[in-house]
């Protein structure tokens, strides 16, 4: 199979034996594989590696259509087939193509996260998301006015969730994924299939979708990084590993 692999000279896409599935593992033909900014600069155990831990795609066995976030400690799934904990996956909501559902479970993730574990939103409240047209913010917007929140831009604010770090504004709460900062809870987003089906029954439900800015092909694999990584960028780069 083709995978999108991280070598010590940079991004290639290689042809790999396909994985197979261990005891509550599940074999899945990828169809769309997202990624995130800076993620090849994360601490990895070995190279080279494949790239990307946020899927929509097809379990082989099954014929289920599912998506996950992947942990952070295994293989990335940028590739033709990815092996999964069964316990991260879930259902893929109906109403949206596999481009776009690739677009949520890191942003959806974090925002669902930030906001009601960690920020405590509560109905009526006022919020600010700092990067609200990126690919966490933008759920994160539509996430808190779905729970009846405020969105604003400016102070005051109960809840500031941060997404891009630098000077952050005031607000009672504040919670970022982007640096820790005094002041402020940082955490790092956890894979969570429970969570991860109630975003895709409100994205079936029309209260969540996902925006997508570009779409690349495995081959692509730098073009695609330089996106994330650009000005104006709305939304989530994507794989369309199947060509869809």
């Amino acid at each position: 199979m083709r995978a999108l692999r991280l070598h010590s000279s940079g991004l290639k896409v290689d042809d790999i034996e396909m994985p197979s599935p261990g005891d509550g593992e599940v074999l899945v033909r990828v169809h769309a594989a997202a990624i995130t900014r800076n993620e090849l600069t994360w601490p990895r155990d070995r190279l080279p590696a494949i790239v990307s831990h946020e899927l929509s795609g097809v379990a082989v066995d099954t014929g289920e259509e599912v998506f996950a976030l992947t942990p952070f400690d295994t293989e990335g799934v940028a590739a033709e087939y990815a092996v999964v904990p069964t316990t991260v996956l879930a259902p893929k909501p109906a109403s949206l193509s596999h481009v776009e559902v690739a677009a949520l479970p890191m942003g959806g993730l974090s925002a669902w996260q930030a906001l009601f574990e960690h920020g405590d939103l509560k109905r009526g409240e006022r919020v600010i998301v700092t990067g609200a047209s990126g690919g966490v913010g933008h759920l994160a917007v539509q996430l808190a006015r779905h729970a009846g929140a405020r969105v604003v831009d400016e102070q005051p604010a109960d809840l500031v969730f941060d997404t891009v770090g630098g000077t952050l504004p005031a607000g009672a709460r504040v919670v970022t994924i982007a640096a820790e900062a005094p002041g402020a809870e940082y955490f790092i987003v956890e894979p969570n299939a429970k969570q991860l089906a109630e975003i895709a029954r409100l994205a079936d439900a029309g209260a969540v979708r996902p925006e997508v800015d570009s779409t690349f092909a495995l081959e692509q694999g730098q073009e695609a990084f330089e996106r994330v990584a650009a000005r104006g960028k709305h939304g989530k780069v994507v794989f369309d590993v199947a060509g869809e």
